[in-house]
């Protein structure tokens, strides 16, 4: 498993963000887990057979929230919402592309025969899903897949990511922001958590002190009654419990 920090994709200058990047990331951290299989422990033979059987790798995500932060898109919205399956779109289509490449070099995992993949059927696909951003040539790597096989069975699989995305900063996995202050217990202690973005925003309209803070602290990290934040803000920074769930689903 590994998980992609999206906010590093963000280019501040353009208010845009980099897929290009993001594919060449995905594609030298998919080569990477490959490799990864080959070099583990495994503490049974019944698991290190499955695995050097179907070679399944896990890539997941850190930080998406952050990056509808830093874009000012409200996690609700229909950009948020467009941006996140573009993202998700990149990240498949390298590491599908990169998985390929492999197979090229050191041939196709064991039990490729017979999948889905080896018809051209990828993981969209079996959803009945046919809609693309146009910024990838599915065909084209259909075709490929196909011809060539994948070394690898599973390729994507986003899961939790609490401790890396607190070491590294960001919001966890694809979630939205659980809130915008609070405290989080860990055997190493009490680390208190605030949410850096609304901070700037907050800063950049010379609104920042320490009444406000303890006001989103006695919210309990909700900014939705404080009636000296602009309701722009209040839209953007809206916690889990203030986004409707069908949302919430949707985006996951």
């Amino acid at each position: 498993l590994a998980s992609i920090a999206l906010p590093k994709f963000v280019n501040m200058e353009t208010g845009e963000f980099d897929h290009q990047k993001l594919f060449d990331v995905t594609y030298h951290a998919t080569g990477n887990l490959n490799r990864v299989i080959d070099r583990n422990y495994y503490p049974v033979i019944e698991a290190e057979n499955s695995n050097l059987r179907h070679r399944p790798i896990g890539l997941g995500v850190q930080g998406l929230a952050d990056i509808f932060a830093m874009l000012k898109l409200p996690f609700d919205s229909d950009a948020a919402r467009a941006l996140n399956r573009e993202i998700f779109e990149t990240i498949y289509f390298s590491a599908c592309t990169a998985s390929k490449d492999e197979a090229i070099t050191e041939g196709a995992y064991s039990s490729f025969a017979g999948s889905p993949a080896s018809e051209g059927i990828l993981q969209f696909d079996l959803w009945d899903v046919d809609e693309h951003s146009g910024r990838w040539d599915w065909d084209t790597l259909k075709a490929q897949i196909v011809d060539t096989g994948m070394r690898n069975s599973l390729l994507v699989a986003p899961m939790p990511t609490a401790s890396t995305s607190q070491i590294l900063g960001n919001n966890e996995c694809f979630e939205a922001f659980t809130s915008n202050l609070y405290v989080r217990r860990t055997l190493s202690g009490e680390f208190v958590v605030i949410n850096k973005h609304l901070v700037c925003d907050l800063i950049g309209r010379g609104i920042w002190n320490l009444d406000l803070k303890d006001k989103i602290l006695f919210n309990k990290g909700s900014i939705q009654t404080i009636d000296e934040i602009p309701e722009n803000i209040k839209e953007l920074y809206k916690t889990t419990w203030e986004i409707k769930q069908r949302y919430i689903i949707d985006m996951a």
